[in-house]
């Protein structure tokens, strides 16, 4: 933009011009002191102010505004109304979320119980909740051990969301090492250690009792797994 100071002076027509094309290209208010050098004389000013609002009359959506110093163009308040747009706010994962995402993902399929081993503290239905609502986990079946618990995996959404086509493309602990993804005492480094170990192991261990899911209420398998809640911290 050039220095107003080196720029012609006009008249009041081709300064309302200027000043209008200068506050509509901003995105906020400007100060007025900012368009003074525009005038050939500064005592112009509102005449040329009011010769903008009248360009914004009853037939236009906007107004412009001089509120104390500063000049804006604003929606009028009537059609405000039409303008509202409901727009989803993403929030970030907590950091529970993000950890229970990532045992279950190295180490699927797991339960609630092992969840809580690895993490060391108790998982409450709320973090499951919101990886539920985002369709990243569900569940697999029930291991056929005593107790029958449930077991979760994530889901084909999952693998879209993160641009992968099999749990198998993960990265590995060295990859999240050298993303700087990684470091001592992170709950990913006992995933990524053991990840290798679990291999066959898994595989036997799916045998689940799948066709059981297909004929028991969802929320009835999925509150009794939370039976007690706990809170993350």
């Amino acid at each position: 933009m050039s220095d107003p100071a080196d720029l012609p002076k006009t008249d009041a027509v081709q300064a309302a011009r200027i000043i209008e094309a200068l506050v509509f290209a901003s995105a906020k208010a400007i100060p007025i002191k900012s368009v003074l050098p525009f005038l050939q004389d500064e005592a112009q000013l509102p005449e040329i102010l009011e010769l903008i609002q009248s360009r914004y009359d009853e037939r236009s959506g906007l107004s412009f505004e001089v509120s104390g110093d500063q000049l804006a163009f604003r929606t009028k308040a009537d059609i405000a109304r039409y303008l509202s747009l409901d727009k989803p706010v993403q929030k970030p994962l907590s950091r529970a979320a993000l950890e229970v995402l990532a045992i279950i993902a190295y180490h699927q399929p797991i339960t609630r119980s092992e969840i809580e081993e690895i993490r060391g503290i108790s998982l409450s239905r709320g973090t499951l909740d919101i990886l539920l609502e985002l369709e990243w986990v569900r569940p697999r079946g029930r291991r056929r051990t005593p107790g029958r618990p449930l077991t979760w995996g994530t889901s084909p959404t999952f693998l879209d969301h993160f641009g992968i086509k099999t749990t198998d493309d993960l990265p590995g602990m060295e990859d999240l090492k050298s993303a700087g993804l990684l470091r001592k005492g992170q709950v990913l480094g006992a995933l990524a250690e053991s990840r290798n170990e679990k291999g066959a192991e898994d595989e036997e261990e799916s045998a689940l009792d799948e066709a059981d899911l297909l004929n028991t209420d969802f929320e009835d398998r999925f509150s009794g797994e939370f039976a007690i809640e706990n809170e993350d911290t």
